[in-house]
């Protein structure tokens, strides 16, 4: 399975300030480094800058200048388009964003590319008019500016990320790697997501609806308190666990451990227990052979209809369909071509999806599992 190219849009004309230097590291970091055991080919990660920010100049803030290889006209022909950001003038000052950056942007979307912002870079496929009727989100200190400036745009600026299938925006900072760990997620199978997210030393997945504002005020004595009842947990996934159970390890009454749990993770126990056992039954449809039967029961979700149904409910496929869309075998041509568009802006299309990104067939209903 081919995931396709990214191109990542860099605007900056002198110097990239340190705030904006982490966001453009991101999809660099994600995409950018080959990952032949995991998966081959890997992404094709391209940079492509404005004129200004191809021009010599002087850094300034962090003492960085980005130069780059590829303009805006790459950004037609992607598969997928990431804006990082934008110049803080832009969101501030009101400073008009580069025409042909707006123009580019609108010409990769038309050949088919998925969308992507991090942080303040959904003023930029705001202004491109990607964002009108849609729900999106951005750095909370700047969705007040992102609504006021385009009323068209449902800005949600409580959670960490937005899939609306072909665009999708995160929050600043650490949500633009969640979701740039979640397009790898559509893409390439939960498997793949989980190692790559080992490999950087952070969460496999953190759900997009997640709250933005998570409460860290927590005492200092109770520091990793959570850590070995919520590793005991994954490794038990397999038991009929209940919040009363991991609350009596934890030596916590319910309420404490409800209140700390949702403080450190920004969900509830109930629904981190769901997404745990959602991700395991994903990692076992992908590398595993296993009846659906068998995989509800080592997941912990039970029998095959409870499977199906939070399935249905958070994944936005059937278990089944799941399982097609990331055959052990990667085939050149999967009946659900998760690598968002083929190569090549002529001929590509759309692909629909779930709820979550899963990709799904018009009109056709689910097959039984």
């Amino acid at each position: 399975m081919n995931p396709g190219s990214v191109a990542v849009v860099v605007t900056e004309d002198i110097g990239v300030p340190s705030w904006d230097l982490y966001e453009l590291s991101i999809p660099c970091t994600v995409f950018g480094k080959p990952q032949p055991d995991l998966a081959d080919p890997w992404y094709d990660l391209r940079l492509c800058g404005t004129r200004e920010s191809r021009r010599d100049g002087s850094a300034t803030g962090t003492g960085l200048s980005v130069r780059t290889r590829h303009g805006l006209d790459d950004l037609v022909g992607a598969d997928t388009v990431i804006v990082p950001s934008v110049p803080d003038p832009c969101v501030d000052e009101g400073r008009p964003l580069p025409q042909e950056l707006i123009t580019a942007l609108r010409r990769a979307y038309d050949a088919g590319a998925r969308m992507v912002s991090l942080c303040t870079g959904a003023f930029a496929l705001a202004e491109a008019g990607l964002l009108d009727g849609r729900r999106a989100t951005a750095h909370w200190m700047h969705t007040a500016q992102l609504a006021e400036r385009y009323p068209k745009v449902r800005v949600d600026d409580s959670v960490l990320y937005v899939d609306e299938g072909d665009v999708l925006t995160s929050a600043g900072l650490t949500a633009g790697l969640d979701l740039c760990l979640h397009l790898v997620r559509r893409d390439l199978g939960a498997h793949v997501a989980n190692q790559l997210a080992r490999r950087m030393v952070v969460p496999a997945h953190r759900p997009g609806g997640q709250a933005q504002f998570i409460d860290l005020a927590v005492p200092t004595t109770d520091d990793g308190s959570l850590g070995p009842v919520l590793d005991w947990a994954r490794a038990h996934l397999d038991q009929p666990l209940t919040i009363e159970d991991l609350a009596r390890r934890a030596a916590m009454s319910l309420r404490t451990f409800h209140r700390r749990l949702q403080a450190a993770t920004g969900t509830t126990p109930l629904q981190w227990l769901l997404n745990q056992r959602l991700g395991r039954a994903q990692s076992l449809l992908e590398s595993t052979d296993l009846p659906v039967e068998k995989v509800a029961e080592l997941s912990g979700l039970g029998t095959a209809n409870n499977l199906r149904h939070h399935f249905l409910k958070q994944i936005g496929v059937s278990p089944s369909s799941y399982r097609r869309a990331f055959p052990r075998t990667m085939p050149e041509a999967s009946p659900y071509p998760l690598g968002s568009r083929s190569r090549g802006g002529a001929g590509r299309r759309r692909v629909d999806r779930g709820a979550s990104g899963a990709p799904v067939t018009p009109g056709a209903t689910e097959p039984d599992d």
